[in-house]
């Protein structure tokens, strides 16, 4: 009847207002999450992580989990005024880049000088993170909010990059794995080429071109023989036998973390650590993948020749062919070898001493 009394029942509390839920399944609640919420109970601060996808006009920027987005122009003045805003941010976890060639070198470079953990991303995995969660659309802002993503969940340590001088080597030695392909590929037309004035053309390019690898031999030796530290650790490599000049150069430019990592964190790095693949019964054929491609093209030259003229590692390759080893997989086996006991040479600083 309108206007009469209801019948007592059961009311149910207002929940305290701003108060977290609590719910097994939601990871930022009180009860039931397996790691820390990004926002501690309490006073603690916001760990905040930063996403940055590149372009060669423009940085888009996302802020996680605060969702801020803005864009900045990759040059001097977008990326200062990027360090100062970034700068600012209290309880920053990370700032995640991914590596598009050369277009992020300014902002990795500012960024770092700045104190900030900036750290370069491997582009595959974050596209397999995007994969995992569902992620499909694909725009420039949406990319940046990815990577701030990635970097909350998967947390990568920030490694040092390398100094001016590594990095000018590593330069150097780019310059001349492209000036042997120009030279291998205008030899190759010139003894194709008719006698004429097309053979005369391709004679003076390839001479041009030796005399430009020439010059640039010398500017690198002078960088590394200039280098104390740079000169010893190359002569220590040059000490094993199947390692020359243009290999040892090569891991001082393109592999500086030689002599400071384990040999399956040195493996994993150069591309030359094999993953296993097996299911129940089932296993499959392992295989090798990732890593730095210069390195270990260098390795497998190195491992060439010291599975002829390196004692060690010749009785290794051999033990392995013995074994029905097919030889490529010999031959991938006795690289990693030759580059755990390169590892072992810098670590020591100890030349090499056959066994």
């Amino acid at each position: 009847m309108r206007g009469s009394p209801e019948a007592p029942r059961a009311v149910k509390p207002a929940s305290e207002r701003g108060a977290p839920r609590i719910d097994p399944l939601i990871p930022n609640s009180r009860r039931g999450r397996e790691r820390a919420s990004p926002i501690r109970q309490g006073r603690d601060k916001m760990e905040i992580t930063v996403g940055i996808d590149v372009s060669k006009a423009r940085l888009d920027v996302h802020v996680a989990p605060s969702g801020e987005s803005f864009a900045v122009g990759n040059d001097e003045a977008g990326v200062a005024a990027l360090v100062a805003r970034l700068g600012q941010l209290d309880g920053l976890l990370g700032i995640g880049i991914e590596a598009s060639g050369r277009y992020e070198r300014l902002a990795v470079a500012e960024l770092a000088a700045a104190a900030l953990p900036v750290m370069v991303l491997n582009p595959a995995q974050v596209r397999s993170y995007a994969q995992a969660i569902g992620f499909k659309a694909k725009t420039d802002p949406i990319d940046a909010r990815l990577i701030a993503l990635f970097v909350a969940a998967v947390r990568p340590e920030p490694r040092p990059l390398p100094d001016i001088q590594t990095q000018e080597l590593a330069a150097l030695m780019a310059r001349r794995r492209q000036l042997v392909e120009m030279l291998a590929a205008e030899r190759a037309r010139r003894m194709k080429a008719q006698p004429g004035r097309v053979r005369a053309s391709l004679a003076r390019v390839v001479t041009t071109l030796e005399d430009e690898l020439k010059a640039l031999d010398a500017d690198i030796d002078r960088t590394v023989r200039g280098t104390p530290v740079w000169r010893d650790n190359e002569n220590l490599l040059a000490s094993v036998p199947g390692i020359g000049p243009i290999i040892a150069r090569t891991m001082l430019a393109e592999l500086p973390e030689l002599g400071t990592l384990n040999p399956k964190q040195i493996a994993a790095l150069a591309g030359l650590a094999p993953f296993t693949r097996q299911s129940g019964k089932w296993r499959g054929r392992s295989f090798i993948a990732g890593g730095r491609p210069t390195v270990r093209t260098a390795l497998f030259m190195g491992a060439l020749v010291a599975a002829r003229h390196n004692p060690t590692l010749k009785a290794f390759n051999d033990r392995l062919l013995a074994n029905g080893k097919p030889k490529l997989v010999a031959l991938i086996a006795t690289a990693r070898k030759l580059l755990t006991i390169l590892n072992a040479i810098i670590r020591d600083q100890k030349p090499w001493q056959p066994a």
